[in-house]
C-alpha cells in the first residue's frame, strides 16, 4: 500500500514510532536497532514500509533501508515467523550479520532473538539459505565489517572457513574473520587461515 514515508519522528515508543507526514501521524512498528539509529538523526526521515493486513489487523512496519525491508519480507514467508518475530530478529541482528548467519547455518545466533527458538531458527535458515547470495555476503563492505580486497568467494576461502569451524568457531565468526583478514588475492588456504586466526581472536 505504502512504499515509504518521509516525515518527522514525533514520538518514539518501545517498539514503534509516530511519524508525522503532512500533519498526519502514522504509527509505524520498527526494530530496536532502527529506534537506536533514529536517535542519531534529525529533520525529515525516510522509512521504507510494509503494510501487514490480517483479518481485522492493519499494521505498518518501517525500515531505514530497502535491504532490511526485503529481508523482513523474506523472513515472514517462513512458517512460524510472523512480522513480530522478524522484527525481533532484526532488533538483535543487523542485516549483514543475519545474512552471515543464514548463509553459514548459524542457527544458534539467530535463536538468541526474543521468541525465536532453535527449531524456528533452523527453519529460517533452510527456507532462506538459497535466497541469500554467497557473492552478496562476501562482497559486504561496511564500516563495521571491512573485507579483504580479494573480493569474491574462492575455494581457498571456503576451505579456510571450514577449517575455522572445525576448530570450534561459529560459522558466522569464521566468515567474518576470513572477510576481514589481510592477504593477497592469490593466497592459498594456509595463508588465509593464518591471517584469519589473528582476526577471529578479536571477535
Amino acid at each position: 500500500m505504502y512504499a515509504y514515508f518521509i516525515g518527522k519522528i514525533a514520538y518514539v515508543q518501545t517498539d514503534s514510532v509516530i511519524m508525522e507526514v503532512n500533519n498526519i501521524g502514522y504509527n509505524i512498528k520498527v526494530s530496536a536497532q532502527t529506534i537506536q539509529n533514529l536517535g542519531h538523526m534529525s529533520g525529515d526521515v525516510k522509512l521504507y514500509t510494509y503494510t501487514y493486513v490480517k483479518e481485522d489487523t492493519l499494521s505498518l512496519f518501517g525500515f531505514l533501508t530497502r535491504e532490511e525491508l526485503e529481508l523482513f519480507k523474506k523472513m515472514i514467508t517462513v512458517n512460524g515467523i510472523g512480522p513480530k518475530g522478524a522484527l525481533a530478529i532484526l532488533s538483535t541482528m543487523s542485516v549483514d550479520t543475519l545474512r552471515f548467519a543464514i548463509l553459514s547455518g548459524d542457527a544458534k545466533s539467530i535463536a538468541k532473538s526474543p521468541g525465536i527458538g532453535a527449531k524456528t531458527a533452523e527453519r529460517l535458515i533452510i527456507d532462506l539459505k538459497d535466497k541469500i547470495s554467497a557473492e552478496e555476503v562476501f562482497a559486504l563492505n561496511t564500516p563495521d565489517m571491512p573485507i579483504n580486497t580479494s573480493g569474491t568467494e574462492t575455494p581457498a576461502k571456503k576451505e579456510a572457513i571450514e577449517a575455522l569451524t572445525a576448530l570450534g568457531y561459529s560459522a558466522t565468526d569464521a566468515i567474518k574473520a576470513v572477510n576481514q583478514a589481510e592477504y593477497t588475492s592469490d593466497a592459498d588456504t594456509e595463508e588465509i587461515l593464518k591471517a584469519s586466526l589473528k582476526i577471529i581472536m578479536t571477535l
